[in-house]
């Protein structure tokens, strides 16, 4: 009998550290939901269903679009293959690969007397130390683009900014960002100048 009453006690001994075990790992368990519903509010919520790599080509895609809407992107640059694409109304020249916007300048069009053609066009003659024979003025980096109009580097646009104009050329104001271009791009792509 005394075996039994010791092995009762045993038992019950175990039944209420068991308990209390259950509910010190349901507590800890109960922490650690609270913690990742916490987590989870505060994270942006992710695709459901889509490996990481779906998820980076989404979060990539959302951002080429919101990049296309904001320099109001014209959809004949958003071709294969690497594209000038020049808004006249923006102000912007987007350099686009694969219909990706990869770089952005601030340029300048030509005065009134003589603008800048709008229309699709390609790189017909690259040449980077160019200067003017008719104006007598240096265009370095030059892309030529449709006759003698050429997207380049402009010293006056530098100085000058939007104050002057050009002869109808696409002015650059950045020298090492047109030069960057400059040096990716090939004769036979594609340039657009258009007004949006």
């Amino acid at each position: 009998m005394g075996i039994l009453r010791k092995f009762g006690a045993t038992l019950t001994a175990v039944a209420f550290v068991g308990v209390g075990a259950l509910s010190a790992s349901t507590s800890a368990e109960a922490a650690t939901q609270v913690a990742d519903s916490a987590q989870k509010t505060t994270t942006a919520p992710k695709p459901a269903g889509l490996p990481p790599k779906a998820v980076a080509k989404t979060t990539a895609a959302s951002s080429n679009s919101k990049l296309i809407a904001k320099y109001k992107i014209d959809r004949r640059c958003l071709t294969k293959g690497r594209v000038l694409c020049i808004n006249k109304k923006t102000r912007k020249l987007v350099y686009l690969v694969n219909g990706k916007p990869i770089q952005v300048m601030d340029v300048r069009f030509g005065a009134m007397k003589t603008p800048t053609r709008s229309g699709v066009f390609k790189v017909y003659r690259k040449s980077k130390n160019h200067v003017s024979t008719l104006y007598h003025s240096k265009m370095p980096y030059a892309m030529f683009f449709s006759g003698g109009q050429a997207v380049h580097y402009s010293s006056d646009f530098k100085a000058r900014g939007y104050n002057g104009a050009s002869h109808g050329c696409v002015n650059v104001r950045d020298k090492n960002k047109v030069a960057w271009v400059f040096s990716r791009v090939h004769v036979g792509d594609k340039v657009v100048v258009y007004s949006k």
